[in-house]
């Protein structure tokens, strides 16, 4: 069972330090790497927009691997508090080793250089691997090794051919709505006017290699006020309570990540 969240970006809102809304969105990438989340669809709600793109940015920088960072992302102000982040500690974040090390078979992530006129990848080890692909110099790219020490001959390889976890993928959308209407799997709506979720109503979902998207609401609106009058025409759809009987007034985003997804999970 594959799967997605959608969230707002909307959803930093509630914090007014962007070292508060840092925190916040390392807390939400934990919380998508812990549980295997296949894209984080980040979409926009409303005209009220506080730091854009910077929810899209630190979950992006979260997700590459620490060796790559440097090269990846220049300084800039929507990394100032990047010393508060936790890392993910995923498989792609393999510490850097010794050439020596690397046997064939093994996949490490990479960035394409250029020297002396030749394209090579730097994996993080003590050598340069020369490189054949297609993937422009600058670019970051997954390789698995064909052969180890010591000649480390690599190939591209796509992130699905991988059978570990390997990590998120980050993709922004206008509105909510137009990533509903495009989904071609199932789509568990995170309400309080669902029903409550019940182990047989989630075995639908997990007992099958279906792709299912979880989808969350804004700290002022909840999924359904925010696609309106549109809600019947979302195919596949089915609007589930997670948190019956909740005694604070709202669940914070964080939060209802953790906890649906910690459900779904306890229900594979």
């Amino acid at each position: 069972m594959k799967i997605s969240v959608a969230i707002p970006e909307s959803a930093l809102s509630d914090e007014s330090l962007k070292i508060d809304k840092t925190r916040k969105i390392s807390v939400l990438a934990r919380a998508c790497a812990i549980f295997k989340i296949d894209t984080i669809y980040i979409y926009q709600e409303g005209n009220k927009k506080t730091d854009p793109g910077l929810m899209v940015m630190i979950l992006k920088y979260l997700e590459t691997p620490q060796f790559l960072r440097r090269r990846l992302f220049p300084k800039m102000n929507d990394l100032k508090f990047a010393g508060v982040l936790h890392p993910l500690r995923i498989p792609s974040h393999v510490t850097p080793v010794n050439s020596k090390k690397i046997k064939a078979g093994d996949i490490r992530e990479g960035i394409v250089v250029s020297s002396k006129g030749k394209k090579f990848v730097d994996v993080g080890i003590n050598q340069l691997i020369q490189y054949y692909g297609n993937t422009p110099t600058g670019k970051r790219v997954t390789v698995r090794f064909k052969e180890g020490y010591p000649k480390l001959s690599i190939k591209d390889i796509d992130k699905s051919e991988v059978n570990e976890y390997w990590g998120y993928s980050v993709k922004e959308r206008a509105n909510l709505f137009s990533i509903l209407s495009e989904w071609k799997g199932n789509i568990i709506i995170t309400s309080r006017k669902g029903k409550p979720v019940t182990n047989e109503q989630l075995s639908k979902y997990t007992k099958t290699d279906d792709h299912v998207l979880v989808v969350f609401g804004s700290p002022e609106k909840g999924v359904h006020e925010i696609i309106g009058g549109r809600m019947n025409k979302v195919q596949n759809a089915k609007s589930l309570n997670f948190f019956p009987n909740q005694a604070t007034e709202t669940v914070r985003l964080e939060e209802a990540l953790l906890g649906t997804l910690a459900i779904i999970n306890a229900n594979k």
